[in-house]
């Protein structure tokens, strides 16, 4: 009888950024111009690769996966958040969401593995430059890229399996801009301290796992550094591993205070405004931090330009 008095929930709705015109058409310019330049960024550093012979090495070889995974990891979300600003009535199927939800997680939980990857190039690059060749070969490429998406897969089916077998039977309105799992979980009329718990294993592995084998690889591409005698090396192997740090600081610190950290009564209200940053924003900086601090990227652009030009 309980279960017959319950109404299954068939959609959901987003209650947004803002309801306020005037903030509505500054986003909608903002974070049409985000999305766009995400796009030509990432888009453009994958063919770029692509058509470069010089930069078909392992180093660029994951960058081009990372720029993929930004690129549909952005496209989960943007067009959605923008097509709603404007939109009164922000709905979404009850089988769009698990969708949104199980591709996003995907790219996220792929890209913090993929940075690992990186990590560990970069230090057998700076640690081994002998060996390099040797140890980076094209099969060891192709398997550290693919394990982060399958992790990424299993991590994401677990989460959205979990999260879309409770019960929803109202209220529907999730306070987000996009379907995540924990403002879900707010929703579900059934105790979801498992699904919690199962998240933070998870999320806390994963972040340990990739933060483990990026401070480890940095530990020792630091001690190898200073032992370079010349300046000029020193600048030089740094330059290679600051624009990784980077992006490694800003998405794992978002994840991090999203995932990781415990609940409060506003952490909803924060974590919205942190989805905001690492959903769209940080998928337009990765693009731009490897093109701005990379020489051979700068130069690979330039040889396409002037051939064009000419």
């Amino acid at each position: 009888m309980e279960n017959q008095n319950q109404t299954a929930v068939t959609e959901f709705l987003f209650l947004g950024l803002t309801d306020h015109l005037h903030l509505q058409i500054v986003l909608f310019v903002i974070f049409l111009f985000v999305y766009l330049v995400t796009l030509g960024g990432n888009l453009g550093m994958i063919t770029l690769i692509w058509i470069d012979p010089r930069l078909h090495t392992p180093m660029y070889f994951f960058l081009s996966h990372l720029s993929f995974v930004d690129t549909f990891s952005s496209s989960s979300v943007a067009p959605k958040m923008l097509c709603d600003i404007f939109t009164e009535r922000k709905g979404i199927s009850f089988m769009g969401c698990a969708a949104q939800m199980w591709f996003f997680g995907l790219f996220v939980a792929t890209e913090c593995l993929l940075l690992a990857s990186m990590a560990y190039d970069r230090y057998v690059a700076i640690c081994k430059p002998l060996l390099y060749t040797l140890i980076m070969s094209r099969r060891v490429c192709v398997q550290l890229v693919l394990g982060p998406y399958a992790v990424g897969l299993l991590s994401t089916m677990t989460h959205t399996v979990f999260t879309f077998c409770l019960p929803f039977c109202g209220p529907n309105i999730i306070n987000h801009f996009f379907c995540d799992i924990s403002p879900l979980l707010s929703l579900a009329c059934a105790d979801t301290w498992i699904n919690k718990l199962v998240l933070f294993i998870l999320a806390g592995a994963m972040g340990v796992l990739s933060g483990l084998i990026i401070t480890v690889s940095y530990v020792c591409i630091l001690v190898a550094v200073l032992r370079i005698q010349t300046a000029d090396g020193r600048r030089k192997a740094f330059s290679t591993c600051s624009s990784h740090l980077a992006v490694v600081s800003i998405l794992c610190g978002t994840l991090f205070f999203t995932y990781v950290r415990p609940s409060s009564s506003s952490s909803l209200d924060r974590n919205k405004v942190i989805s905001l940053f690492y959903a769209v924003v940080t998928r337009m900086v990765n693009p731009l931090i490897y093109s701005l601090r990379n020489k051979e990227v700068k130069d690979a652009f330039s040889r396409k330009f002037e051939r064009k030009v000419l």
